[in-house]
């Protein structure tokens, strides 16, 4: 059953899911291999749907579950009544702190840094709590973390920092924060491409000027 409930939500299929759990509540519950549950693969998959009909079946949130889900009101119970889950890890490698980042979270990720989760903490797939914080796009997220003491120039897979991912896309506010937190635009990914040169390769207009500004800048000193 457990391999069935991970098959459909691979294939989207929202019916099969509903029938599996009408069968059997306790697939709401299921596990895959990696450790990781049926809601957190649903929500990593950006299933919202089936998120919402799995959720009422699935039981209490562990603090992986709460932090990708942004329940910061299970966390608060949580962390009260066990306050080292805070630096757990989810069955992928990741911690809560990733998990609340990565997902857009800001209440959830400002408890659990107010708990002691820890700004720096990598994964086995080499993404730390920065990455998690770029690839959320929120600037709020990322600024905190920033100021948690989460360091900007650590690498991920493919040699890229957040200050890659905020010139791949654009975002002069996200750049502006790493900047500020001592983001080292000399720094370059594996193919040998720093932020300026990503940012012109993907057509990252204010993200150029941005760096070329402060290129010329530093320059002139």
């Amino acid at each position: 059953m457990s391999d069935e409930i991970f098959a459909a939500i691979a294939a989207g299929d929202k019916e099969k899911v509903v029938k599996l759990i009408a069968a059997d509540p306790g697939a709401a519950r299921a596990r895959n291999a990696a450790g990781v549950s049926a809601l957190m693969q649903a929500r990593y998959m950006g299933q919202m749907d089936t998120v919402a009909l799995l959720r009422p079946v699935a039981g209490e949130l562990d603090v992986s579950e709460a932090s990708t889900l942004g329940d910061a009101a299970r966390l608060n119970v949580l962390l009260a009544n066990d306050p080292a889950l805070v630096n757990t890890r989810a069955g992928d490698g990741f911690t809560p702190l990733h998990l609340a980042c990565f997902f857009g979270h800001l209440d959830a990720a400002k408890l659990l840094l107010s708990h002691g989760a820890d700004a720096n903490a990598g994964s086995p797939s080499r993404i730390a709590v920065i990455h998690s914080a770029a690839a959320s796009r929120d600037a709020r997220v990322l600024k905190l973390v920033l100021e948690a003491g989460a360091d900007p120039n650590v690498q991920q897979q493919g040699g890229y920092t957040a200050l890659h991912e905020a010139a791949m896309h654009n975002s002069v506010e996200r750049a502006q924060a790493l900047l500020a937190a001592g983001a080292d635009v000399s720094v370059k990914s594996d193919q040998g491409l720093n932020a300026l040169e990503i940012a012109t390769n993907e057509g990252s207009k204010d993200v150029v000027e941005l760096l070329s500004t402060r290129a010329k800048g530093a320059g002139s000193k």
